[in-house]
């Protein structure tokens, strides 16, 4: 059954991320392919293509997720990134880094800041 989830998935992934989110699932094709088709399908064909939230809250949200995960510094900077690509300037993501803090505590807001230094510098 195509029920179009990869292609509503992919065409999001695009408007998201630019080029960056491509790059993530094209680097999948070679050892996990599936779980390239499983991001493209269920986190954007599925989630991120829901009405409800605009492309700038849900980027911010996913900011927020990631910084107080602490360990996923990789999709962070695709994040960030993809915040910026929506329209979220560079005050609002440090604004949702902070706001982290007294839920996920400094260290995983410095290593979110640190990210964030990298991404601004490479805009």
């Amino acid at each position: 059954m195509d029920d179009g989830r990869y292609e509503r998935g992919l065409a999001q992934l695009e408007a998201v991320s630019g080029p960056h989110g491509a790059q993530v699932v094209k680097s999948l094709a070679d050892i996990a392919p599936d779980l390239g088709r499983y991001i493209v399908e269920f986190a954007y064909g599925d989630i991120f293509a829901r009405p409800g939230l605009d492309m700038k809250t849900r980027e911010l949200a996913t900011v927020a997720a990631l910084t107080a995960m602490g360990t996923a510094t990789p999709q962070l900077k695709v994040h960030m990134q993809a915040a910026l690509h929506v329209g979220a300037d560079r005050r609002e993501i440090i604004e949702t880094v902070m706001q982290m803090i007294p839920y996920a505590g400094f260290p995983a807001a410095l290593n979110a800041v640190a990210v964030a230094r990298d991404v601004f510098a490479a805009a």
